[in-house]
């Protein structure tokens, strides 16, 4: 019988309140978690602990904290239905993660290669906590006994070490199936957006240029503004898929248009087929504002209470702890830690 059958349906998801939200984050993610809601129960996290693996000032740290919850909420993230919630409250990822970090194997995570990215020629002085974190996701992951995660490209790596995880402690401590092995999900044509300047390059929060993407606090004139200054080259819209062959900045911008009107890139090729990109770039950045606008407007109006984001995590977190308690305190029994 299939792992994740064995175990009630449930998705679990975090994101890093570290710099600005983006179109990229809404797209590849955000508005992925909303649709899902309708799917099975789901569990969002805003990760804090990841996100001090490298140097957040600690003032910035706590208002991203509170802007991304902001964000979820203000996309259609319903913290009554779902469970929204920051990390950090939640001991119990701690205390699972240094379970982990015994679990796992030092060849398992010289082989992840976001560590290598992220800390590039410096590897010497990266934090101990970058490295391990892919331990910490499993753990964040696994308290919930979680069988679905939303994930881009770039965390598959880490899901599938998180399943690796699962497995060893399973056959290390004789409990067969005592942690399900998650699934990924993954949807969307908007899954992977790129940078508004470069179309090889993923929307980042990190880019220098905040021309190169759109922040999910933009107003209206910054959004179109953006979209009509964003690269693209000097051929008209293409007449099929074929046509976007080294095309990127091109089906980056279709791709945005697809998800943001929930269509297929196919569908928005066919309408705009053979017409001059000024004029795609004019309705894609109507589209943007209509779509995007209200969320900016939510935000703000939420980011005027902090105390009420506070009480929704504190919330969140209770109800969090009433899944992840039990499950942790059959760890503790399994691996031999008494009281």
């Amino acid at each position: 019988m299939n792992d994740v059958v064995k175990h009630k349906p449930l998705a679990f998801s975090g994101i890093q309140p570290s710099g600005k939200l983006h179109l990229g984050n809404y797209l590849g993610a955000m508005k992925n978690w909303v649709r899902l809601q309708d799917s099975m129960p789901c569990i969002y996290c805003v990760v804090d602990m990841h996100a001090i693996t490298v140097w957040q000032e600690p003032a910035e740290l706590a208002a991203s904290t509170r802007e991304v919850t902001a964000a979820c909420m203000a996309v259609g993230i319903d913290p009554v239905r779902s469970i929204l919630f920051n990390q950090s409250q939640a001991r119990v990822h701690a205390e699972l993660a240094w379970v982990f970090n015994c679990v796992a194997r030092i060849g398992w995570l010289n082989r992840m290669t976001q560590f290598k990215d992220k800390a590039g020629k410096n590897r010497e002085n990266a934090s101990v906590g970058l490295y391990v974190y892919p331990d910490l996701m499993a753990a964040d992951i696994l308290a919930y006994h979680a069988t679905h995660v939303p994930v881009g490209e770039d965390q598959k790596q880490h899901l599938e070490l998180s399943r690796d995880i699962a497995q060893k402690f399973n056959l290390d401590f004789a409990a067969p199936d005592f942690f399900p092995l998650p699934e990924p999900v993954i949807t969307g044509p908007g899954t992977r957006v790129m940078s508004l300047r470069d179309g090889t390059k993923k929307m980042s929060k990190s880019d220098e240029s905040d021309f190169s993407r759109i922040n999910l606090t933009d107003d209206a004139d910054s959004i179109a503004q953006k979209i009509r200054k964003a690269r693209t080259d000097p051929h008209p819209m293409p007449g099929n898929k074929d046509e976007l062959k080294d095309r990127p900045e091109a089906e980056n911008l279709i791709n945005i248009y697809a998800a943001l009107a929930d269509h297929t890139p196919e569908t928005v090729i066919a309408e705009y087929a053979g017409a001059q990109f000024s004029t795609f770039k004019n309705a894609l950045a109507d589209l943007a504002v209509a779509k995007l606008t209200p969320i900016a407007g939510e935000m703000r109006k939420l980011l005027a209470d902090p105390s009420g984001i506070d009480a929704t995590l504190k919330s969140g977190t209770e109800r969090a702890l009433e899944i992840a308690l039990p499950i942790m305190s059959e760890v503790r029994r399994l691996v031999g830690f008494v009281g």
